[in-house]
């Protein structure tokens, strides 16, 4: 179940990014734009081919993976998705079984559930809204019950109710032994959520640690170049910032 950055190097984008990530947590890539996110996701997902280093799944590069063994073991959500065929709702979600094989119905029932749809299964999809696609897509993820979900910037196009939702759920995803990875833009909601952070800048590693640690005002203001303070509790941290 490990997955692991071993010196990924891609282009200007990636330089000798190393990091294992922890089966069973969520894990959040966060940074400024341009900073590597996406680049590194789509790594481990076996998306792109790095210039050096591997992306490996228990040891094994994830290139050289069958591409039906990868989408068995890797459920993957694009930073911009886009659905191909303007087919029902359920019938897309039930696309997240085909690495399996099979038409299991429980977990498709479970993921409309989780991201409360059962209203647009009979919807066509390409009559979504944006949000309204990016949680049909999770599902689809989602009902393939994969080892690891990897989402870039899942959040982004959700209502605030929605997102509590959507983390919600990867939170039990991740307490159920599934690894998580997303890509955030949202410092608070990686605090708040995540059991760890990798903070990337310019292509590398800037900090790795836990969320306290790797998101402290000191390591913010040196990515972003700002002024902050963090004000709250565990749990309901809300981030003040304001220029250097």
């Amino acid at each position: 179940m490990t997955l692991e950055a071993k010196g990924l190097t891609l282009g200007t984008r990636l330089d000798g990014v190393s990091a294992k990530l922890t089966p069973g947590s969520i894990t959040a890539i966060c940074g400024p734009n341009g900073a590597g996110k996406s680049s590194l996701l789509e790594c481990l997902a076996g998306l792109l081919s790095p210039t050096s280093g591997t992306a490996a799944l228990d040891g094994q590069d994830v290139l050289d993976l069958t591409p039906r063994h990868r989408a068995h073991r890797i459920g993957y959500l694009p930073q911009q998705p886009e659905i191909a065929w303007d087919v029902p709702v359920r019938n897309l979600i039930e696309l997240g079984r085909f690495p399996h094989g099979d038409r299991k119905q429980e977990p498709v029932d479970a993921a409309i559930r989780a991201l409360d749809l059962n209203a647009f299964q009979t919807r066509r999809a390409q009559s979504l809204s944006g949000g309204e696609t990016a949680r049909v897509l999770l599902a689809r993820v989602l009902a393939g019950e994969p080892d690891w979900i990897l989402a870039d910037e899942p959040l982004a196009a959700l209502d605030l109710s929605h997102q509590l939702i959507l983390i919600g759920h990867l939170r039990r995803v991740a307490n159920a032994g599934a690894g998580v990875v997303i890509v955030l833009h949202d410092l608070a909601m990686a605090r708040n959520h995540a059991d760890h952070v990798l903070l990337l800048d310019r292509g590398r590693i800037a900090q790795n640690g836990p969320p306290e640690a790797a998101l402290s005002e000191e390591a913010i203001g040196a990515v972003f170049g700002v002024s902050c303070e963090w004000i709250g509790e565990p749990g309901r941290w809300a981030l003040s910032t304001f220029p250097n």
